[in-house]
């Protein structure tokens, strides 16, 4: 099936290949993003090279509310109770347009990052399967640049978190530590 292809006119079959598909390239970008992060100590989730006003701490926290977004916010709303695994705030602090902050005013510890972190995927892969072919042939509201429906916009979830996961790499190297590939 093409990636343009009417989600509508698909079959059940095929739509739950496609959503199973999904799920293993969340589960693929998630097993690459944690290994990345899983010999940082608290200083270094928090560390940033001079030249680079970034640290893993926000992009980790990025790719959480990002995720949210792209998986639930932009196809079913918001919801009240989503604030327990996903506050409302954190998606301000951590969204599109927000920057790193390099004060510890308001730092987040790494518990409370990889709870978010977590919590956000777990619920993703989970739902992603449930929902329907016509709910993801939606058009976004409000419209995005870079995909017009839901479907895409799912499928964006993954590609985002690996892009983010090569940024961590990168801050891994900036740190002097060594690349695990």
């Amino acid at each position: 099936m093409s990636h343009d292809a009417p989600v509508r006119d698909v079959s059940p079959a095929d739509h739950a290949a496609r959503m199973l598909m999904i799920v293993e390239r969340l589960k693929f970008a998630r097993r690459a993003t944690q290994n990345f992060l899983a010999d940082l100590t608290p200083d270094q989730w928090y560390w940033s090279p001079p030249q680079y006003p970034t640290h893993v701490a926000w992009q980790v926290m990025h790719v959480a509310v990002a995720q949210y977004s792209l998986c639930f916010r932009r196809i079913r709303g918001q919801l009240p109770e989503d604030d327990a695994w996903c506050p409302a705030d954190y998606l301000a602090q951590f969204g599109v347009g927000s920057a790193p902050r390099s004060d510890d005013d308001g730092r987040l510890s790494v518990d409370e990052i990889q709870r978010v972190f977590d919590g956000v995927f777990e619920r993703a892969v989970e739902a992603v399967p449930k929902y329907s072919a016509a709910q993801l042939a939606e058009p976004v509201d409000p419209p995005h640049p870079v995909f017009k429906t839901n479907l895409e916009a799912i499928e964006m979830a993954p590609h985002h978190e690996a892009i983010h996961a090569g940024q961590i790499a990168m801050l891994r190297r900036l740190m002097g530590k060594k690349p695990l590939r």
